[in-house]
């Protein structure tokens, strides 16, 4: 007489068995507590305290480390549709040490409490270039999108001084998930423009 087999049965037993071995790797991944007494601790701290709790690591000195993050797939887009001149590449390359996080202005010194904005004069002597050559750039990749500037709010010798940005689609110095809110107004417009708004690679 064939056996019959309890489909239903099986499939409750192989899930019992998955359960029980994810909570033994939970078991063994938090130093033998279980996770129901991990939950239990929690759920005592949180009534104590009326404050939902988590359990979180402490940041790694890793953490603390600044950098730039290039936008990849957009580049080599940009490359390939011979956007961008080699005067251009080279000045964003150049830049990236000076670009803020968060705010991606360019800034004279991204290790200040407060950074301040780094004008065209700045810019040229970061760069060991000229100023006219640096204006130059600057003005190319504005008319392209791959930079805005908006006035700093500091005036040096009586002159209107200008903060100077990158567009994150390009090159981004911050959280990609979470794009700061003043530069998605900033390159609204420059991401309608041609070859912009075909870009691979949208954060905004």
């Amino acid at each position: 007489m064939a056996k019959i087999v309890d489909f239903d049965q099986a499939e409750k037993k192989a899930r019992e068995r998955n359960s029980e071995i994810e909570r033994l790797k939970y078991t063994l991944s938090h130093a033998g507590i279980s996770q129901e007494e991990i939950e239990n601790a929690l759920a005592t701290l949180s009534k104590g305290t009326g404050k939902e709790l988590y359990i979180g690591t402490k940041k790694s000195s890793q953490s603390k480390v600044r950098f730039a993050q290039y936008m990849q797939n957009n580049w080599e887009f940009l490359r390939k549709n011979k956007y961008l001149t080699t005067r251009e590449k080279t000045f964003l390359l150049d830049i990236v040490p000076s670009v803020a996080f968060d705010s991606n202005c360019i800034v004279i010194d991204i290790k200040a409490k407060t950074p301040v904005p780094a004008n065209i004069t700045d810019i040229a002597e970061m760069l060991g270039s000229d100023r006219s050559n640096t204006s130059k750039t600057i003005n190319s990749l504005k008319r392209k999108g791959i930079i805005a500037k908006s006035e700093s709010g500091i005036d040096r010798n009586n002159a209107r001084a200008y903060a100077i940005f990158i567009n994150p689609h390009v090159i981004y110095a911050g959280d990609k998930d979470n794009i700061n809110n003043a530069l998605q107004v900033m390159f609204y417009k420059a991401m309608k423009m041609p070859v912009m708004k075909d870009l691979p690679d949208k954060l905004f």
